[in-house]
Protein backbone atom coordinates (compact mmCIF):
# COMPACT_ATOMS: atom_id res chain seq x y z
CA UNK A 1 0.00 0.00 0.00
CA UNK A 2 2.85 2.17 -0.01
CA UNK A 3 2.90 2.85 -3.61
CA UNK A 4 -0.74 3.96 -3.58
CA UNK A 5 0.64 6.32 0.03
CA UNK A 6 3.30 8.24 -1.95
CA UNK A 7 1.32 8.82 -4.92
CA UNK A 8 -1.78 10.21 -3.10
CA UNK A 9 0.72 12.17 -0.42
CA UNK A 10 2.39 13.30 -3.40
CA UNK A 11 -0.51 14.99 -5.51
CA UNK A 12 -2.55 16.02 -2.25
CA UNK A 13 0.76 18.03 -0.50
CA UNK A 14 1.09 19.29 -4.06
CA UNK A 15 -2.85 20.58 -4.59
CA UNK A 16 -2.91 22.22 -1.56
CA UNK A 17 -0.17 24.82 -2.60
CA UNK A 18 -3.47 25.97 -4.48
CA UNK A 19 -6.57 24.60 -1.84
CA UNK A 20 -5.49 25.54 1.09
CA UNK A 21 -7.06 24.04 4.85
CA UNK A 22 -9.32 21.44 2.39
CA UNK A 23 -6.81 18.16 3.54
CA UNK A 24 -9.64 16.50 4.55
CA UNK A 25 -11.87 16.74 1.26
CA UNK A 26 -8.94 16.65 -0.73
CA UNK A 27 -8.45 12.80 0.65
CA UNK A 28 -12.38 12.47 -0.37
CA UNK A 29 -11.42 13.37 -3.61
CA UNK A 30 -8.42 11.14 -3.92
CA UNK A 31 -10.37 8.49 -2.70
CA UNK A 32 -12.76 8.92 -5.81
CA UNK A 33 -10.07 9.31 -8.27
CA UNK A 34 -8.10 6.05 -7.35
CA UNK A 35 -11.71 4.18 -7.67
CA UNK A 36 -11.95 6.47 -11.35
CA UNK A 37 -15.00 7.72 -9.90
CA UNK A 38 -16.55 10.94 -11.09
CA UNK A 39 -17.40 13.94 -8.94
CA UNK A 40 -19.44 16.34 -8.41
CA UNK A 41 -18.24 19.49 -6.61
CA UNK A 42 -21.30 21.15 -5.18
CA UNK A 43 -20.83 24.85 -3.77
CA UNK A 44 -21.60 28.84 -3.72
CA UNK A 45 -19.07 30.47 -6.01
CA UNK A 46 -15.36 31.45 -5.41
CA UNK A 47 -14.98 28.42 -3.03
CA UNK A 48 -12.07 27.23 -5.58
CA UNK A 49 -13.68 24.33 -7.48
CA UNK A 50 -12.67 25.39 -10.79
CA UNK A 51 -9.54 25.82 -9.24
CA UNK A 52 -9.18 22.00 -8.45
CA UNK A 53 -10.07 20.96 -10.48
CA UNK A 54 -7.03 22.42 -12.63
CA UNK A 55 -4.75 21.76 -9.77
CA UNK A 56 -5.50 18.20 -10.07
CA UNK A 57 -4.63 17.99 -13.59
CA UNK A 58 -1.61 19.80 -13.22
CA UNK A 59 -0.34 17.37 -10.30
CA UNK A 60 -1.30 14.49 -12.69
CA UNK A 61 0.24 15.49 -15.86
CA UNK A 62 -2.93 14.57 -17.95
CA UNK A 63 -4.62 16.43 -20.55
CA UNK A 64 -7.24 18.52 -18.73
CA UNK A 65 -10.34 20.41 -20.77
CA UNK A 66 -12.99 22.69 -19.05
CA UNK A 67 -16.72 22.78 -20.52
CA UNK A 68 -18.44 25.58 -20.02
CA UNK A 69 -22.00 24.67 -19.19
CA UNK A 70 -24.73 27.14 -20.53
CA UNK A 71 -28.66 26.04 -21.75
CA UNK A 72 -27.83 26.88 -25.77
CA UNK A 73 -24.81 23.92 -25.52
CA UNK A 74 -25.64 21.28 -27.89
CA UNK A 75 -25.22 17.11 -27.30
CA UNK A 76 -22.31 17.41 -30.38
CA UNK A 77 -20.85 20.53 -28.56
CA UNK A 78 -19.86 17.59 -25.99
CA UNK A 79 -19.20 14.58 -27.80
CA UNK A 80 -17.80 15.91 -31.17
CA UNK A 81 -19.46 15.84 -34.47
CA UNK A 82 -18.86 14.31 -37.94
CA UNK A 83 -17.89 16.93 -40.42
CA UNK A 84 -18.08 16.45 -44.05
CA UNK A 85 -14.65 16.72 -45.87
CA UNK A 86 -15.53 17.25 -49.63
CA UNK A 87 -11.91 16.84 -50.94
CA UNK A 88 -11.62 13.09 -49.58
CA UNK A 89 -15.64 12.56 -49.84
CA UNK A 90 -16.17 11.08 -46.46
CA UNK A 91 -16.76 12.66 -43.20
CA UNK A 92 -14.11 13.17 -40.80
CA UNK A 93 -15.08 13.09 -36.73
CA UNK A 94 -13.88 15.58 -34.44
CA UNK A 95 -13.66 14.58 -30.97
CA UNK A 96 -15.27 16.65 -28.11
CA UNK A 97 -14.19 17.81 -25.18
CA UNK A 98 -15.09 14.49 -23.05
CA UNK A 99 -11.87 13.13 -25.43
CA UNK A 100 -9.36 13.71 -22.37
CA UNK A 101 -8.47 12.72 -19.26
CA UNK A 102 -10.30 15.02 -16.72
CA UNK A 103 -12.92 17.34 -18.08
CA UNK A 104 -14.13 19.80 -15.88
CA UNK A 105 -18.08 20.36 -16.92
CA UNK A 106 -18.07 23.53 -15.21
CA UNK A 107 -21.97 24.94 -14.02
CA UNK A 108 -23.67 21.48 -15.31
CA UNK A 109 -26.73 22.29 -14.42
CA UNK A 110 -26.66 25.04 -16.42
CA UNK A 111 -26.77 22.39 -19.48
CA UNK A 112 -30.05 21.38 -20.87
CA UNK A 113 -31.37 18.15 -19.87
CA UNK A 114 -30.71 16.76 -23.51
CA UNK A 115 -27.41 18.16 -23.29
CA UNK A 116 -26.46 16.62 -19.78
CA UNK A 117 -27.58 12.99 -21.50
CA UNK A 118 -24.92 13.44 -23.84
CA UNK A 119 -22.06 12.50 -20.47
CA UNK A 120 -24.47 9.38 -19.37
CA UNK A 121 -22.91 7.32 -21.71
CA UNK A 122 -19.48 8.64 -21.32
CA UNK A 123 -19.51 8.45 -17.38
CA UNK A 124 -20.87 5.23 -17.19
CA UNK A 125 -19.39 2.80 -20.07
CA UNK A 126 -16.25 5.32 -20.98
CA UNK A 127 -17.22 5.42 -24.17
CA UNK A 128 -18.85 7.62 -26.69
CA UNK A 129 -21.19 6.69 -29.56
CA UNK A 130 -21.66 9.71 -32.29
CA UNK A 131 -23.36 8.70 -35.64
CA UNK A 132 -23.68 4.86 -34.93
CA UNK A 133 -19.79 4.81 -34.29
CA UNK A 134 -18.68 3.96 -30.45
CA UNK A 135 -15.50 5.27 -29.98
CA UNK A 136 -13.62 4.22 -26.31
CA UNK A 137 -12.67 7.12 -24.02
CA UNK A 138 -8.81 7.06 -23.28
CA UNK A 139 -7.88 5.94 -18.98
CA UNK A 140 -7.73 7.74 -16.86
CA UNK A 141 -10.89 8.93 -17.43
CA UNK A 142 -12.60 11.09 -14.93
CA UNK A 143 -15.76 13.86 -15.18
CA UNK A 144 -15.54 16.83 -12.28
CA UNK A 145 -18.82 18.37 -12.07
CA UNK A 146 -19.49 21.98 -10.42
CA UNK A 147 -22.49 23.72 -9.54
CA UNK A 148 -23.98 26.46 -7.68
CA UNK A 149 -27.03 25.20 -5.13
CA UNK A 150 -28.12 28.72 -4.36
CA UNK A 151 -28.68 29.98 -7.81
CA UNK A 152 -31.37 27.94 -9.85
CA UNK A 153 -32.86 30.59 -12.35
CA UNK A 154 -31.71 29.40 -15.49
CA UNK A 155 -30.71 25.84 -13.80
CA UNK A 156 -32.09 22.02 -14.95
CA UNK A 157 -31.35 20.18 -11.78
CA UNK A 158 -29.63 16.78 -12.48
CA UNK A 159 -31.64 13.67 -13.14
CA UNK A 160 -31.16 10.81 -10.87
CA UNK A 161 -29.40 9.00 -13.45
CA UNK A 162 -27.01 11.56 -13.85
CA UNK A 163 -26.45 11.90 -10.16
CA UNK A 164 -26.41 8.65 -9.62
CA UNK A 165 -23.14 8.08 -11.96
CA UNK A 166 -21.23 10.84 -9.95
CA UNK A 167 -19.08 8.69 -7.18
CA UNK A 168 -19.22 11.26 -4.74
CA UNK A 169 -20.92 14.48 -4.13
CA UNK A 170 -18.65 17.35 -2.14
CA UNK A 171 -18.77 20.08 -0.78
CA UNK A 172 -14.93 22.77 -0.26
CA UNK A 173 -16.88 25.18 2.15
CA UNK A 174 -15.32 28.79 2.97
CA UNK A 175 -12.38 28.94 4.65
CA UNK A 176 -12.14 29.64 8.40
CA UNK A 177 -10.29 33.29 9.15
CA UNK A 178 -6.37 32.03 9.28
CA UNK A 179 -6.74 30.20 6.26
CA UNK A 180 -8.47 32.91 4.66
CA UNK A 181 -5.39 35.42 5.52
CA UNK A 182 -2.99 32.43 4.23
CA UNK A 183 -4.82 32.52 0.84
CA UNK A 184 -4.82 36.11 0.34
CA UNK A 185 -0.47 36.31 1.49
CA UNK A 186 -0.17 33.41 -1.07
CA UNK A 187 -1.93 35.38 -4.03
CA UNK A 188 0.37 38.12 -3.29
CA UNK A 189 2.36 37.82 -6.39
CA UNK A 190 1.59 35.24 -9.36
CA UNK A 191 -1.30 32.84 -8.62
CA UNK A 192 0.38 29.73 -7.69
CA UNK A 193 -1.74 27.36 -10.40
CA UNK A 194 1.25 28.73 -13.02
CA UNK A 195 4.01 27.30 -11.25
CA UNK A 196 2.14 24.06 -9.95
CA UNK A 197 4.19 21.29 -12.10
CA UNK A 198 3.45 17.69 -12.64
CA UNK A 199 4.48 15.38 -9.36
CA UNK A 200 2.99 12.06 -10.28
CA UNK A 201 2.09 10.03 -13.87
CA UNK A 202 -1.09 9.89 -14.06
CA UNK A 203 -1.19 7.43 -16.42
CA UNK A 204 -0.85 4.97 -13.69
CA UNK A 205 -4.23 5.47 -11.99
CA UNK A 206 -5.76 2.22 -13.95
CA UNK A 207 -2.60 0.24 -12.09
CA UNK A 208 -3.15 1.60 -8.94
CA UNK A 209 -7.06 1.27 -9.31
CA UNK A 210 -6.40 -2.63 -9.70
CA UNK A 211 -4.49 -2.39 -6.45
CA UNK A 212 -7.39 -1.14 -4.71
CA UNK A 213 -9.32 -3.99 -5.45
CA UNK A 214 -7.37 -6.14 -3.38
CA UNK A 215 -8.07 -4.49 -0.47
CA UNK A 216 -9.69 -6.85 1.77
CA UNK A 217 -12.95 -6.63 2.99
CA UNK A 218 -14.64 -8.57 5.69
CA UNK A 219 -17.77 -10.48 5.76
CA UNK A 220 -19.26 -8.15 8.95
CA UNK A 221 -17.95 -5.73 7.10
CA UNK A 222 -19.48 -6.64 3.88
CA UNK A 223 -22.36 -6.56 5.33
CA UNK A 224 -22.43 -3.52 7.26
CA UNK A 225 -21.95 -1.45 3.52
CA UNK A 226 -25.37 -3.24 2.64
CA UNK A 227 -27.21 -2.95 5.59
CA UNK A 228 -26.90 1.25 4.86
CA UNK A 229 -27.84 1.09 1.90
CA UNK A 230 -30.81 -0.96 2.61
CA UNK A 231 -31.26 1.60 5.56
CA UNK A 232 -31.67 4.64 2.55
CA UNK A 233 -34.01 2.12 0.64
CA UNK A 234 -36.55 1.67 4.36
CA UNK A 235 -35.92 5.04 5.63
CA UNK A 236 -39.72 6.39 5.60
CA UNK A 237 -37.73 10.67 5.11
CA UNK A 238 -36.64 8.85 1.87
CA UNK A 239 -38.92 8.53 -1.33
CA UNK A 240 -35.70 7.26 -3.42
CA UNK A 241 -32.48 4.84 -2.08
CA UNK A 242 -29.23 4.18 -3.09
CA UNK A 243 -28.74 1.99 -5.98
CA UNK A 244 -26.96 -1.01 -6.34
CA UNK A 245 -24.64 1.32 -8.02
CA UNK A 246 -24.10 3.31 -4.84
CA UNK A 247 -23.43 -0.44 -2.45
CA UNK A 248 -20.93 -1.00 -4.95
CA UNK A 249 -19.23 2.95 -5.30
CA UNK A 250 -19.01 2.59 -1.37
CA UNK A 251 -17.09 -0.57 -1.08
CA UNK A 252 -14.67 0.31 -3.85
CA UNK A 253 -14.71 3.79 -1.40
CA UNK A 254 -13.90 1.98 1.41
CA UNK A 255 -10.90 -0.10 -0.05
CA UNK A 256 -9.29 3.08 -1.57
CA UNK A 257 -9.82 4.51 1.99
CA UNK A 258 -8.32 1.82 3.70
CA UNK A 259 -5.25 2.23 1.39
CA UNK A 260 -4.64 5.87 1.58
CA UNK A 261 -4.32 4.77 5.65
CA UNK A 262 -1.74 2.43 4.78
CA UNK A 263 -4.01 -0.51 5.60
CA UNK A 264 -4.36 -3.30 3.66
CA UNK A 265 -7.91 -4.12 5.49
CA UNK A 266 -11.41 -1.98 5.50
CA UNK A 267 -12.76 -0.59 9.12
CA UNK A 268 -16.29 -0.04 9.73
CA UNK A 269 -15.26 3.22 10.72
CA UNK A 270 -14.48 3.43 6.62
CA UNK A 271 -17.66 2.76 5.77
CA UNK A 272 -18.99 5.56 8.34
CA UNK A 273 -16.69 8.14 6.75
CA UNK A 274 -17.92 7.61 3.45
CA UNK A 275 -21.48 6.89 3.13
CA UNK A 276 -22.86 10.56 3.67
CA UNK A 277 -20.37 11.57 0.26
CA UNK A 278 -21.27 8.12 -1.64
CA UNK A 279 -24.73 7.42 -0.71
CA UNK A 280 -26.49 11.22 0.22
CA UNK A 281 -27.02 12.49 -3.15
CA UNK A 282 -28.03 9.32 -4.91
CA UNK A 283 -31.40 9.68 -2.55
CA UNK A 284 -34.30 11.37 -3.00
CA UNK A 285 -35.88 13.53 0.47
CA UNK A 286 -39.71 12.75 0.44
CA UNK A 287 -41.05 16.27 0.15
CA UNK A 288 -42.98 16.22 3.20
CA UNK A 289 -40.24 15.49 5.61
CA UNK A 290 -38.77 18.31 3.38
CA UNK A 291 -41.43 20.92 4.62
CA UNK A 292 -40.77 19.40 8.18
CA UNK A 293 -37.44 20.37 7.88
CA UNK A 294 -35.49 17.33 7.41
CA UNK A 295 -32.22 17.32 5.46
CA UNK A 296 -30.79 14.33 3.84
CA UNK A 297 -27.74 14.84 6.08
CA UNK A 298 -29.24 14.66 8.80
CA UNK A 299 -31.47 11.77 7.80
CA UNK A 300 -28.35 10.00 6.66
CA UNK A 301 -26.44 10.68 9.70
CA UNK A 302 -29.77 8.93 11.54
CA UNK A 303 -29.56 6.04 9.14
CA UNK A 304 -25.75 5.44 10.08
CA UNK A 305 -26.53 5.99 13.88
CA UNK A 306 -29.47 3.68 13.93
CA UNK A 307 -27.49 0.81 11.77
CA UNK A 308 -25.71 -1.77 14.09
CA UNK A 309 -22.90 -3.85 12.78
CA UNK A 310 -23.72 -7.64 12.63
CA UNK A 311 -20.92 -10.09 13.43
CA UNK A 312 -21.20 -12.73 11.16
CA UNK A 313 -21.64 -13.86 7.07
CA UNK A 314 -24.47 -12.53 4.87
Amino acid sequence: MNEIQNFSRQLLDNVEQVIIGKRDILELLMVSILCEGHVLLEDVPGTGKTMLARALAAGLNVDFKRLQCTPDLLPNDVTGVSIYDPKQQMFTFIPGPVFTNILLADEINRATPRTQSALLEAMGERQVTVDGVTRPLERPFLVIASQNPVEYEGTFPLPEAQLDRFFMKLNLGYLDEEQESQMLKNLGGAHPIESLGAVVDGRRLPMLAQQVWQIHVDDTVRGYIVALVFGTRRHPDLILGASPRGSHALYRASQAYAALQGRDYVLPDDVKRLTIPILAHRCLLHPESALRGAGIRDVMTGIIQETPLTIGEL
